[in-house]
């Protein structure tokens, strides 16, 4: 699906709902618009439960300010023609009140981007509006003022955060990662102090190419069908449960010796379709199509292990803490963490983009998971449902490590227990 063909009131609808979904509104809370080429403003209805709307509750604007709807204009409208006159470039606006950025907005603080290495150019410049009536000319100036100067998300004192982007679905991301990063910052701050990136290593995320060079697929096996269907119902889970973000998160598939199946880039996890994912083979990649970023990363482990078949990273938001911070992921809290993730390595940030073989060489069948600082975790597999499997244990583990912490802190297995478990479990597979 791509959003560009679809009319401004299914978008609206599209997004409201998924963030809804997720949790990042409630059903009084939040609202969205969209400035069209001709100059009218959609825009999301007020006093309609945001869960349940549909086409028909969109309220459209007109340019010479008529109103066009069954339903009243939301009562924020103000602060969203004030930025779009602001700021003429601007197409699309978030505004909503996630839990996470509404606790950056009441200590007065912006949330960091700089832990991850995508966040930093999603976000953009994030400033800061002091605090107004809701739905006053004041409010709307106070925003506006900041859009100005130049800035695309805005937290707003004692209020929330909105989000401008040259699409709806573009500020829709930008809400997304901002709204991820402050919900890591508060995780990574549970278990003590966390480390942020550098500009020098940003631009290692900046700077990376895929310099494959193209092919034509004569045939495509049933296999490489079937592969398709399972990545994109995957990688679909993966985002309903929020273990992956809009833009980040990669799935490939072995599909024969050389030849594999994976996730493109600068494409929304949620979707994503069979058509989307790009097949590489004898390092070549599908004419037309982009591969993400990892794939040199995902084709060296490929090449160093036969034995795995599938491989899944992401930004899952308890495992991804502990990659930004200095604490140990201990997977010895229950015997299930520890038969599926054994112990987890840790790699330093860098080599995923420049030396994809010290990443091949931290894996093993005895360490099929590993972090990546200030990045994601990658778990492999001898099948897709296994890497997945794990990819969850992980994070379901990282939550529990992470609560537990407030309640006085991991009693781990013992070692004569985990010894046990090795032999009954592991040693004879």
């Amino acid at each position: 699906m791509q959003l560009e063909y679809i009319h401004p009131k299914e978008q609206l609808s599209l997004l409201m709902k998924r963030i809804y979904r997720y949790g990042m509104t409630t059903t009084s809370g939040g609202n969205m618009s969209i400035h069209d080429e001709s100059g009218d403003i959609w825009i999301t209805p007020a006093g309609v439960d945001k869960g349940s709307l549909d086409w028909d509750h969109m309220v459209r604007i007109k340019n010479d300010g008529s109103i066009k709807g069954q339903s009243k204009p939301s009562s924020e409208y103000p602060f969203h023609k004030a930025i779009y006159a602001a700021r003429p470039d601007l197409r699309g606006i978030v505004h909503a009140h996630p839990s996470a950025l509404v606790s950056f907005s009441i200590v007065r603080k912006k949330p960091p981007v700089k832990i991850i290495p995508q966040a930093s150019d999603i976000c953009g410049r994030i400033g800061y509006a002091p605090y107004a009536l809701p739905g006053s000319d004041a409010l709307g100036k106070n925003i506006a003022d900041a859009f100005r100067q130049g800035y695309d998300a805005i937290i707003m004192e004692n209020h929330g955060v909105v989000c401008g982007g040259k699409s709806l679905l573009d500020a829709f991301h930008r809400f997304e990662t901002l709204d991820f990063c402050a919900r890591l910052a508060i995780k990574a701050t549970m278990l003590g102090e966390y480390n942020e990136l550098t500009d020098d290593q940003l631009a290692l995320f900046n700077n990376t190419k895929n310099y494959l060079i193209e092919f034509d697929p004569l045939n495509r096996s049933n296999r490489e069908k079937a592969y398709r269907h399972h990545i994109r119902e995957i990688v679909h889970r993966a985002y309903e449960q929020q273990l992956m973000t809009s833009t980040e998160g990669v799935i490939s598939v072995r599909v024969d010796r050389d030849t594999f199946l994976i996730t493109p880039t600068n494409k929304d996890r949620r979707l994503i379709d069979v058509q989307d994912i790009v097949l590489i083979s004898e390092r070549k990649r599908e004419r037309g199509k982009l591969p993400s970023r990892a794939v040199l990363v995902h084709d060296r482990i490929y090449r160093d292990h036969p034995h795995i078949q599938a491989i899944v990273s992401a930004q899952a938001p308890n495992a991804t803490a502990f990659s930004i911070s200095q604490t140990l992921f201990d997977t010895r809290s229950i015997p299930e963490s520890y038969i599926l993730l054994r112990d987890i390595a840790k790699v330093p940030y860098g080599p995923q983009f420049n030396d994809e073989g010290r990443i091949s060489r931290a894996i093993s069948k005895e360490i099929p998971v590993v972090l990546l600082e200030n990045d994601a975790i990658l778990a492999t597999g001898e099948s897709l449902l296994q890497a997945y499997d794990r990819l969850e244990v992980a994070e379901f583990s990282a939550r529990s490590l992470i609560d537990a912490r407030l309640l006085g802190g991991l009693a781990a297995i013992s070692d004569k227990d985990i010894e046990k478990i090795k032999r009954h479990f592991l040693d004879t597979k």
